[in-house]
Protein backbone atom coordinates (compact mmCIF):
# COMPACT_ATOMS: atom_id res chain seq x y z
CA UNK A 1 0.00 0.00 0.00
CA UNK A 2 1.19 3.51 -0.83
CA UNK A 3 1.14 6.37 1.68
CA UNK A 4 -2.13 7.58 0.13
CA UNK A 5 -3.69 4.12 0.50
CA UNK A 6 -2.71 4.05 4.17
CA UNK A 7 -4.49 7.38 4.68
CA UNK A 8 -7.52 5.96 2.89
CA UNK A 9 -7.52 2.91 5.17
CA UNK A 10 -8.07 5.17 8.20
CA UNK A 11 -11.69 5.54 7.10
CA UNK A 12 -12.16 1.78 7.29
CA UNK A 13 -11.27 1.86 10.99
CA UNK A 14 -13.24 5.01 11.82
CA UNK A 15 -16.51 3.81 10.25
CA UNK A 16 -17.32 1.06 12.83
CA UNK A 17 -16.13 3.32 15.67
CA UNK A 18 -18.58 6.01 14.54
CA UNK A 19 -21.35 3.40 14.39
CA UNK A 20 -20.65 2.14 17.92
CA UNK A 21 -20.37 5.59 19.51
CA UNK A 22 -23.44 6.92 17.73
CA UNK A 23 -25.71 4.03 18.62
CA UNK A 24 -24.21 3.26 22.03
CA UNK A 25 -27.17 4.92 23.82
CA UNK A 26 -29.45 2.39 22.11
CA UNK A 27 -27.46 -0.65 23.25
CA UNK A 28 -28.79 -2.66 26.18
CA UNK A 29 -25.78 -2.06 28.38
CA UNK A 30 -25.44 -3.57 31.85
CA UNK A 31 -26.43 -1.07 34.56
CA UNK A 32 -22.79 -0.59 35.62
CA UNK A 33 -21.71 0.35 32.10
CA UNK A 34 -24.81 2.49 31.63
CA UNK A 35 -23.74 4.45 34.69
CA UNK A 36 -20.19 4.83 33.41
CA UNK A 37 -21.13 6.05 29.94
CA UNK A 38 -24.34 7.97 30.48
CA UNK A 39 -24.50 9.09 34.10
CA UNK A 40 -24.26 12.65 32.79
CA UNK A 41 -26.21 12.16 29.58
CA UNK A 42 -25.17 11.70 25.95
CA UNK A 43 -23.36 15.01 25.59
CA UNK A 44 -19.89 13.43 25.54
CA UNK A 45 -20.72 11.59 22.31
CA UNK A 46 -21.10 14.88 20.40
CA UNK A 47 -17.42 15.96 20.27
CA UNK A 48 -16.31 12.36 19.72
CA UNK A 49 -18.64 11.95 16.74
CA UNK A 50 -17.54 15.26 15.25
CA UNK A 51 -13.87 14.30 15.51
CA UNK A 52 -14.58 10.97 13.79
CA UNK A 53 -16.64 12.68 11.09
CA UNK A 54 -14.11 15.45 10.39
CA UNK A 55 -11.11 13.11 10.34
CA UNK A 56 -12.94 10.77 7.95
CA UNK A 57 -13.72 13.60 5.55
CA UNK A 58 -10.22 15.07 5.81
CA UNK A 59 -8.63 11.75 4.89
CA UNK A 60 -10.84 11.73 1.79
CA UNK A 61 -9.23 15.00 0.68
CA UNK A 62 -5.71 14.14 1.81
CA UNK A 63 -5.30 10.74 0.17
CA UNK A 64 -5.87 12.08 -3.32
CA UNK A 65 -3.53 15.03 -2.73
CA UNK A 66 -0.81 12.72 -1.40
CA UNK A 67 -1.18 10.34 -4.34
CA UNK A 68 -0.91 13.16 -6.89
CA UNK A 69 2.01 14.87 -5.15
CA UNK A 70 3.99 11.65 -4.81
CA UNK A 71 2.94 10.59 -8.32
CA UNK A 72 1.83 7.24 -6.96
CA UNK A 73 -1.70 7.04 -8.35
CA UNK A 74 -2.36 3.30 -8.59
CA UNK A 75 -5.14 1.11 -9.94
CA UNK A 76 -5.58 -0.22 -6.40
CA UNK A 77 -6.01 3.31 -5.06
CA UNK A 78 -8.55 4.16 -7.75
CA UNK A 79 -10.77 1.38 -6.41
CA UNK A 80 -9.83 1.53 -2.73
CA UNK A 81 -10.63 5.24 -2.30
CA UNK A 82 -14.28 5.10 -3.51
CA UNK A 83 -14.77 1.86 -1.58
CA UNK A 84 -13.66 3.53 1.66
CA UNK A 85 -15.83 6.57 0.87
CA UNK A 86 -18.93 4.45 0.43
CA UNK A 87 -18.23 2.39 3.54
CA UNK A 88 -17.86 5.35 5.89
CA UNK A 89 -20.71 7.41 4.42
CA UNK A 90 -23.20 4.57 4.31
CA UNK A 91 -22.26 3.91 7.94
CA UNK A 92 -23.14 7.36 9.17
CA UNK A 93 -26.18 7.66 6.92
CA UNK A 94 -27.44 4.40 8.45
CA UNK A 95 -26.96 5.89 11.92
CA UNK A 96 -28.96 8.96 10.95
CA UNK A 97 -31.74 6.78 9.51
CA UNK A 98 -31.93 4.74 12.73
CA UNK A 99 -32.12 8.02 14.65
CA UNK A 100 -35.04 9.22 12.53
CA UNK A 101 -33.14 12.14 11.02
CA UNK A 102 -32.87 10.87 7.43
CA UNK A 103 -35.48 8.82 5.52
CA UNK A 104 -34.72 5.15 4.93
CA UNK A 105 -36.03 5.28 1.33
CA UNK A 106 -33.25 7.66 0.29
CA UNK A 107 -30.61 5.47 1.89
CA UNK A 108 -32.00 2.50 -0.01
CA UNK A 109 -31.57 4.41 -3.29
CA UNK A 110 -27.98 5.19 -2.32
CA UNK A 111 -27.30 1.51 -1.65
CA UNK A 112 -28.88 0.48 -4.97
CA UNK A 113 -26.69 3.02 -6.77
CA UNK A 114 -23.50 1.92 -5.04
CA UNK A 115 -24.11 -1.77 -5.79
CA UNK A 116 -24.87 -0.87 -9.42
CA UNK A 117 -21.64 1.16 -9.69
CA UNK A 118 -19.70 -1.79 -8.30
CA UNK A 119 -21.24 -4.02 -10.97
CA UNK A 120 -20.21 -1.60 -13.73
CA UNK A 121 -16.68 -1.36 -12.30
CA UNK A 122 -16.44 -5.16 -12.36
CA UNK A 123 -17.50 -5.19 -16.01
CA UNK A 124 -14.82 -2.63 -16.79
CA UNK A 125 -12.21 -4.70 -14.94
CA UNK A 126 -12.98 -7.62 -17.25
CA UNK A 127 -11.86 -5.33 -20.07
CA UNK A 128 -8.68 -4.45 -18.20
CA UNK A 129 -9.90 -0.92 -17.41
CA UNK A 130 -9.84 0.40 -13.83
CA UNK A 131 -12.59 2.97 -13.45
CA UNK A 132 -11.80 5.46 -10.70
CA UNK A 133 -13.95 8.28 -9.37
CA UNK A 134 -15.51 10.49 -12.06
CA UNK A 135 -16.24 14.23 -11.78
CA UNK A 136 -19.96 13.61 -11.24
CA UNK A 137 -19.16 11.15 -8.46
CA UNK A 138 -16.85 13.69 -6.82
CA UNK A 139 -19.59 16.34 -6.82
CA UNK A 140 -21.95 13.79 -5.31
CA UNK A 141 -19.41 13.05 -2.59
CA UNK A 142 -19.24 16.72 -1.61
CA UNK A 143 -23.01 16.87 -1.24
CA UNK A 144 -22.92 13.60 0.74
CA UNK A 145 -20.50 15.32 3.12
CA UNK A 146 -22.77 18.39 3.46
CA UNK A 147 -25.80 16.18 4.12
CA UNK A 148 -23.83 14.22 6.72
CA UNK A 149 -22.66 17.39 8.47
CA UNK A 150 -26.19 18.82 8.62
CA UNK A 151 -27.59 15.53 9.95
CA UNK A 152 -24.85 15.38 12.58
CA UNK A 153 -25.67 18.96 13.59
CA UNK A 154 -29.31 17.97 14.08
CA UNK A 155 -28.25 14.92 16.08
CA UNK A 156 -25.83 16.98 18.19
CA UNK A 157 -28.55 19.51 19.06
CA UNK A 158 -30.83 16.68 20.15
CA UNK A 159 -28.13 14.99 22.25
CA UNK A 160 -27.27 18.25 23.98
CA UNK A 161 -30.93 18.85 24.81
CA UNK A 162 -31.17 22.27 23.15
CA UNK A 163 -33.55 21.39 20.33
CA UNK A 164 -36.03 24.26 20.10
CA UNK A 165 -36.45 25.39 16.50
CA UNK A 166 -32.90 24.38 15.56
CA UNK A 167 -33.48 20.62 15.39
CA UNK A 168 -36.27 20.67 12.76
CA UNK A 169 -34.37 23.38 10.87
CA UNK A 170 -31.16 21.36 10.55
CA UNK A 171 -33.05 18.10 10.06
CA UNK A 172 -34.99 19.61 7.15
CA UNK A 173 -31.78 20.97 5.64
CA UNK A 174 -30.13 17.55 6.03
CA UNK A 175 -33.01 15.77 4.30
CA UNK A 176 -32.96 18.31 1.44
CA UNK A 177 -29.19 17.93 0.99
CA UNK A 178 -29.47 14.14 1.18
CA UNK A 179 -32.22 14.14 -1.46
CA UNK A 180 -30.03 16.30 -3.70
CA UNK A 181 -27.10 13.95 -3.17
CA UNK A 182 -29.27 11.00 -4.23
CA UNK A 183 -30.25 12.83 -7.44
CA UNK A 184 -26.59 13.56 -8.14
CA UNK A 185 -25.67 9.96 -7.32
CA UNK A 186 -28.15 8.64 -9.86
CA UNK A 187 -26.92 11.16 -12.44
CA UNK A 188 -23.31 10.08 -11.81
CA UNK A 189 -24.37 6.47 -12.34
CA UNK A 190 -25.53 7.48 -15.81
CA UNK A 191 -22.08 8.96 -16.39
CA UNK A 192 -20.40 5.68 -15.38
CA UNK A 193 -22.71 3.73 -17.68
CA UNK A 194 -21.87 6.04 -20.59
CA UNK A 195 -18.15 5.39 -20.00
CA UNK A 196 -18.80 1.66 -20.02
CA UNK A 197 -20.76 1.87 -23.28
CA UNK A 198 -17.93 3.77 -24.92
CA UNK A 199 -15.54 1.06 -23.75
CA UNK A 200 -17.82 -1.53 -25.33
CA UNK A 201 -17.27 0.12 -28.68
CA UNK A 202 -19.66 0.68 -31.60
CA UNK A 203 -19.82 -2.98 -32.44
CA UNK A 204 -21.63 -3.87 -29.23
CA UNK A 205 -25.27 -3.45 -28.41
CA UNK A 206 -26.00 -0.95 -25.58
Amino acid sequence: MTAADKVTSIRLYLAPVFFIVYLLPRFNLPPALEEVFFSRGQGWTVPVLWVLFVVSELTDMLDGAIARRSKMVSDFGKLFDPFADVLVRVTYFLCFVVDGILPAALLLLVLYREFAIQFVRNLMLKKGVVMGARWAGKVKSVVYMVAGALALLASSISRLGVEGILFPLFRGAAVAAFALSVILALASFGDYVSVYRKAEGPGHAP
